[in-house]
């Protein structure tokens, strides 16, 4: 483990049972539900935050990427049982990676480019934080929104939830 990426592999590590508590809510038998016809199913939303980990690893071992060559509309889940394996082997794919990288790996330049065009250049591992992290943060707090609006108590993510008190 690098020391540039120590203290986001332990956040990681701890946002991992966050995210997983919250995955845990889904309700199976709403995963074709959407709240807006231009939004993700809850399905392909909780099947995006179980792969974004591993994904976004496995893309940042390259020395960059293309967004159009990508596929942004998930596949709608064969059921919970696919999001849940899937995250597990996401969250070992992802802290395997990280526990690899070498410090040079972490620090060195990656592209996000569009159709050739650059978008940014950043080190590894800022790309890391956005993508992986606060990329991850941003659809979970889509989700516990999906939640509130089928009625599913929201776990306690930073704090209290309007269902849940943590520290009781």
């Amino acid at each position: 483990m690098t020391q540039a990426l120590e203290p986001m592999f332990d956040e990681f590590r701890e946002e991992v049972a966050t995210t997983r508590r919250v995955l845990e809510r889904v309700p199976e038998d709403k995963l074709s539900w959407k709240p807006h016809p231009k939004s993700m199913s809850l399905g392909q939303l909780a099947l995006h935050i179980a792969l974004i980990p591993g994904n976004m690893t496995r893309l940042v071992q390259l020395e960059g990427f293309d967004v159009s060559r990508g596929n942004p509309t998930p596949p709608p889940p064969s059921g919970l049982a696919e999001i849940h394996t899937a995250f597990e082997q996401s969250v070992r794919s992802a802290e395997e990676c990280l526990s690899r990288m070498n410090e040079q790996t972490a620090l060195a330049s990656w592209r996000l480019t569009f159709q050739g065009k650059e978008i940014f250049a950043k080190p590894r591992v800022a790309v890391l934080r956005s993508v992986i992290l606060n990329h991850w943060y941003h659809h979970r707090g889509q989700l516990s929104v999906y939640l509130r609006l089928l009625d599913v108590p929201v776990p306690a993510i930073y704090g209290r939830s309007a269902d849940e008190l943590p520290f009781s």
